[in-house]
């Protein structure tokens, strides 16, 4: 029988490649590597990363600039793993992004982080920009702390943009409970002019009656 000549394997595109680790996994090895043009070396090292405390700051500055989807989400896995001060100021930072993804996938970090989000919550919650007071209340949505009604019933009771305390009128719908009531009272008086707001309250007082 003839022998078969073997077939050279065909040339695979790195991104269709497994993962395979062939670079140093040093700390100094793995920063370099958060930098590399293929986009599994970049999620090996932020894998690798996600369990060195000293690399929250270059995780956090590779995720402004990461464009891979899949990197982006490996970075964001490991900074909920690492939290600390110096992740939480970074992505609070990056609440007043152009760039939509970037900010949702901050968002969605904070929220894994209630221990480190609560110094800064009453900081965030009171910026003069009103959309990074929203992002904060939708932050406020999935934070597991035991202040978040509180922080919720203080923008409600204070804030001056209706669009922020529709915001936090919608969270309360899921959180709050019989002690928001007083407080949800007050908001139409605040803003008689506009019906939304009378018709967010009634659906928070209905969900709360219900609950």
């Amino acid at each position: 029988m003839a022998l078969k000549k073997p077939q050279p394997a065909p040339d695979v595109p790195s991104d269709a490649r497994p993962d395979v680790r062939l670079l140093p996994r040093d700390m100094a090895g793995l920063l370099q590597q958060l930098h590399d043009a293929d986009p599994s070396v970049r999620r090996w090292a932020v894998r690798d990363l996600a369990h060195e405390p000293e690399a929250r700051l270059a995780l956090c500055q590779a995720l402004e600039s990461e464009s891979d989807h899949t990197v982006r989400t490996a970075i964001c896995t490991a900074l909920e793993q690492l939290g600390g001060d110096i992740v939480v100021t970074r992505l609070i930072a990056l609440l007043r992004s152009d760039d939509t993804h970037l900010r949702n996938a901050a968002i969605e970090v904070l929220k894994q982080l209630p221990e480190d989000m609560a110094p800064q919550m009453q900081a965030i919650l009171h910026d003069p920009d009103s959309d990074v007071r929203i992002f904060a209340v939708d932050v406020l949505e999935s934070l597991r702390h035991p202040d978040v009604e509180t922080w919720l019933l203080d923008v409600v009771a204070h804030d001056p943009h209706v669009n922020v305390v529709a915001s936090a009128l919608n969270v309360l719908a899921e959180v709050g409970t019989e002690t928001a009531l007083a407080v949800i009272d007050t908001v139409p008086a605040r803003f008689s002019d506009d019906p939304y707001v009378c018709f967010a309250v009634a659906a928070v007082k209905k969900r709360i009656a219900v609950n």
